[in-house]
């Protein structure tokens, strides 16, 4: 049997939203599922990099899904223990991951990791 290595988390604000959740359940389905496949390899086989998942600073990671298309979208997450926890999520636009994105999901790490003490 193959063992799971990474359990997957939504991030939850105070007012107990998961905005990644509440994104996904905006997509397709074969976005969905697109998104799902990738997120399943990445908890089967960590640590994983590129082209499906890249680094990108202070702890925080990027899942890479080519969807239907010619969509492209973006996971931020970050790793604690053994728990992936998926802080932002949008459809990428540009070559770069615009700051706006990455400083949200630098924040939400920083409350997680508060809240979880």
């Amino acid at each position: 049997m193959i063992k799971l290595r990474l359990e997957v988390v939504f991030f939850s604000t105070s007012s107990q939203a998961e905005p990644v959740r509440a994104w996904l359940r905006g997509l397709s389905k074969q976005e969905k599922i697109c998104i799902g496949m990738d997120l399943k390899i990445v908890q089967f086989d960590w640590p994983i990099g590129l082209p499906l998942v890249k680094s990108l600073s202070n702890g925080i990671w990027e899942l890479r899904s080519n969807l239907p298309g010619g969509k492209i979208s973006r996971i931020l997450f970050f790793i604690n223990s053994n728990t992936m926890i998926l802080v932002n999520s949008f459809i990428k636009k540009s070559q770069k991951i615009p700051n706006r994105e990455l400083e949200l999901a630098r924040k939400r790490k920083k409350q997680w990791e508060q809240a979880n003490e």
